[in-house]
This record gives C-alpha cells, structure tokens and sequence, in this order.
C-alpha cells in the first residue's frame, strides 16, 4: 500500500459498464437536469418580477430554489461527462470544488427549511408582532448568514483534508465525497472526525430540532383555533414538512451508506439512493411549492393568460389592420370609379357584400384599368384628373377641425349614402 502525500486524481468505483443504454442514461440525466433548471428558473422569476410576492415567505423560497439550482449545477454537468466516459476519474481540485459545492447545498437547504419554519412560527403565533420582527433588512441578513456562515464552515472542512496522506484514490460513489477521502486517509484524522461531528450538530441537528419545535407551537396554535384557520395553517406548512422530511430521508440514508457497510444491497440501488438526496428536492420543491402555495399558483396562471391573450391581441390587430387597409382601398378604387366614369355619387347604391367581395378579390383588381364610357374631352379629362388627385390624398382617418366662426357658413360636403362602405368607421 502507498502512501501519497498529494494525490493528483481519484478514481470513482461505483461506475459499471452499460453497455447500449449508455445514451439512455445520458438522456435521463440530462432531462432531469433540464427540468430541474426550468422549473427552479422559472419560480424564481415569477417571485422576483411580481412585487405582491416581495414578502419574507416568498424571498426565502427565492433562496431555497437558488440553492437548488446552485447544488444541482454541481452535480449534473460531471454526471454526464462520467456517463459518456470510458474512464471513470476526476482531477483531486475538480473533486474538492465538487465537494464544496454539494456539502454546502446540503447545508444551506437544512439552513433555509429552519429560516422559514420560524418565519411561520411568527406569521401564525405571533401574527400583530410579525411586521416589526421579520422586517426586509432581517431578511436580508438571515439570507446572508446562512449562505455565508456555511461557505465557510465546509471551507475549513476541505481545507482539513486536502494534506492528509492517502493511501489510495478509489472512491466507491458516483460523485466525489469528503468522508470518503477522510477514509482513505493513512495519517491521523482525529480533527477531521471532531470537527465533522460538530459541524454535523451545529448545521443539521440545531435545524432539524428548531423546526420541529416552531411546527409542535405551530400546531397547538391551529388545534385551538377555527376550522379556517387550521386549514390555512395546513396549506402553509404542509409544503416545508413533506421538504423537511424529503431532504432528511435521503440525508438519512446517505450517512448510512458512509459509516456502515452497504455491499448487501445491490450497486444500481445504491446509486440511486445516494443520487436521491441531490435529486429529489429539486424536482419537488418547485411542485410542493408551485402548486400548493395560492398566490404563486394564481400569479403563474395569470402570466400564462396574459401571454396567451397578448398573442392573440396581436393577431386580431394585425387583421384589424389588414381589413381597414382594404377598406380603404377599395373606397379609393370606387371614388376614382366614379369621377372617370362622370356619375354622381348620391344615387350610387353599392351591394351589400360590397366589402367581402373585396377581401375575397386580388389586390390587383382594385387597380384593375378603367373602360370609360365615352371617351371624354381634353378639359373635361384634365378636371376629373384634378378630382383624383384630390381623391387619392383624402385621409380617411378624421382630423380635429376646427369650428368656424358663427359668421361664415359651413360648407357641408356631399356625403354618401349611410350604407356604402367608403364611410369611414
């Protein structure tokens, strides 16, 4: 057995060969990724645009699906590289960021669940002190603490274990693993052991047991109220409990697999197991919260309607557009018509279907050549042509006029009948 005082990659063992369903599993993995990030994303944005939802619930949700998609990045991308790899290592430095990366996602998600049981504690027992105690600035700050605070505290736990002398550079997991590396260790490890116990106590335990108490005076506050107020309470606090107990199962069973021997149970089973903890809370939490938390349900329905009625908006514009534009060509077309041909405009009835025979016509018949009557005199041809001219630069939007004064009399213009369509709407 050799012992190395700095090793420069880890082999990871839990790896097997698969064979045809390689591709398969790269596609699984990577549909999981892309849900993952679509989902988080999405109710990330939905909080962040909407300023009904800028309330310390909704903020500290904000922080759990950043941290989703914080832990999720650093475990998917090297996931897929290892699927379609022949050979299954990992650089030590990529090995300790990727270990940072998913201790201080589990960390932070323990953190989170604990800010937002006491941020119910308060809107639910204590609910006329519940502006003065959870201002925006506490907020703030408890978001700030329990994202730094744990950065470092797993900092000092790599910094522990990067001199350790290793006697080997095979870890028995998918993804790389502080106790693994603690394990391979031949040198003394008895700070490593300590300090991972107490950091165990201080950033798991301390939470797991604050929720549970601020949920025990949460419930003897429901039981001694109405129906109404149980059921609210019920709809507010089922999602962080059913989170609660998601994370800790598959934290529970991640333990397990570290401190005792698992090689009873099966290789596939293992890994899935210990993907579990990494993979299940960011599928459902954006389900647990999406769907049972009201204002995020109606505020997600309400910019689908409104996405859905802009586009048709602009599809019933654009035709409202094209109609009148056709409309007005066709009164032109009618108009200069009418002065070539010398009638007058008052007895002119046009048919009913004068306007749909038009949109079903070619554009080009309204330009169609004219076949005068008789052919007209060279005057009598040059003031009809003076007359179109004045026809074509008539707009057919009406202009603000101004009232003459009482003095002169208002010329009133020849009108068209009521039912012709060259009146302009």
């Amino acid at each position: 057995m050799t012992v190395t005082n700095s090793t420069q990659y880890f082999s990871l063992g839990a790896y097997f060969d698969t064979g045809v369903f390689k591709p398969l599993y790269f596609l699984i993995v990577l549909a999981l990724y892309i849900c993952i990030i679509g989902a988080n994303t999405s109710l990330i944005v939905v909080i962040c645009v909407n300023r009904s939802l800028h309330e310390p619930m909704y903020l500290f949700l904000c922080s759990l699906f950043v941290n989703e998609l914080y832990g999720s990045s650093g475990l998917f991308p090297f996931l897929l590289v290892q699927i379609l790899s022949d050979i299954h290592t990992v650089s030590a430095p990529l090995c300790f960021l990727q270990i940072s990366s998913v201790y201080t996602y589990a960390n932070i998600q323990y953190s989170n669940l604990a800010i937002m049981s006491y941020d119910r504690y308060l809107a639910i027992c204590h609910p006329l002190q519940y502006n003065t105690r959870m201002t925006s600035n506490k907020v703030i700050l408890l978001i700030a603490l329990s994202w730094s605070i744990l950065f470092i505290a797993i900092l000092i736990s790599i910094y522990l274990s990067v001199p350790l002398q290793l006697c080997g550079n095979i870890i028995n997991k998918v993804y790389c693993d502080n106790y693994s590396i603690v394990k391979l260790a031949c040198s003394d490890t008895t700070v490593n052991n300590v300090y991972g116990l107490i950091v165990t106590f201080l950033l798991i335990i301390s939470p797991v047991f604050l929720i549970f108490y601020t949920y025990m005076r949460i419930l003897r506050v429901c039981f001694s109220g109405s129906k109404q107020t149980r059921q609210k309470a019920f709809s507010t606090c089922a999602p962080h409990l059913a989170s609660l107990l998601n994370v800790s199962c598959g934290c529970c069973f991640e333990v397990l697999q570290n401190r005792f021997d698992m090689e009873f149970v099966p290789n596939m089973l293992r890994i899935l197991l210990s993907l579990y903890w990494l993979t299940g809370q960011p599928l459902l939490n954006p389900v647990l919260y999406g769907l049972n938390m009201t204002k995020i349900r109606i505020t997600c329905k309400r910019l689908c309607l409104v996405k859905r009625q802009a586009a048709r908006g602009i599809k019933t514009r654009e035709r409202h557009i094209a109609q009148k534009t056709l409309k007005k060509y066709h009164c032109t077309a009618l108009l200069r018509n009418v002065l070539i041909m010398g009638e007058s405009p008052l007895p002119i009835t046009p048919p009913v279907n004068a306007f749909e025979d038009t949109l079903h016509s070619s554009p080009s018949s309204l330009y169609s050549p004219l076949t005068l009557s008789s052919s007209p005199s060279p005057l009598e041809f040059n003031d009809r042509m003076k007359a179109i001219r004045r026809v074509g630069s008539m707009s057919f939007t009406p202009a603000p006029q101004r009232r003459p004064p009482k003095s002169q009399k208002q010329r009133r213009a020849p009108s068209l009948p009521a039912s012709s369509p060259c009146l302009p709407q």
